[in-house]
């Protein structure tokens, strides 16, 4: 089953976090699949943990492409760009997430987030949604 993993949750795979057993338990899965703009949001994740002191910077490096390795696929940002902004601009929310929201929609397939916010507007626009 094709699964749209979110940036709440990849980064778990990578930082000690409230859910990361439950996110850990996801990497299994077949079909996993996300926007392309995960690595920066990866990556964005990793850093703020370098500047707290919690990851040092050679680990780091490392763990951006591992996070990466789980997906089978990372759907370029130009694909989905438009329904992004439309989903953004009917439901005022970030594009950011959005990104996420439309491949979900285009793909049929559930987003799994750990994000309150996400969740409540993957409801409201009729997207599946899991909570992890």
């Amino acid at each position: 089953m094709t699964l749209v993993i979110d940036a709440s949750v990849a980064a778990q795979w990578l930082l000690q976090q409230q859910h990361s057993a439950a996110a850990n338990a996801l990497r299994k899965e077949q079909g996993l699949i996300a926007p392309s703009l995960i690595a920066a949001e990866i990556g964005n994740a990793i850093w703020k943990a370098v500047r707290r002191g919690a990851v040092p910077r050679s680990e780091a490096l490392a763990a951006l492409s591992a996070g990466l390795l789980p997906f089978e696929t990372l759907v370029p940002n130009e694909d989905l760009h438009v329904q992004a902004l439309a989903l953004a601009i009917d439901h005022g929310h970030p594009i950011y997430d959005c990104f996420y929201l439309a491949l979900a929609e285009r793909e049929a397939a559930p987003l799994v987030t750990a994000d309150e916010s996400m969740i409540a507007v993957a409801r409201k626009a009729k997207i599946k949604v899991r909570r992890i």
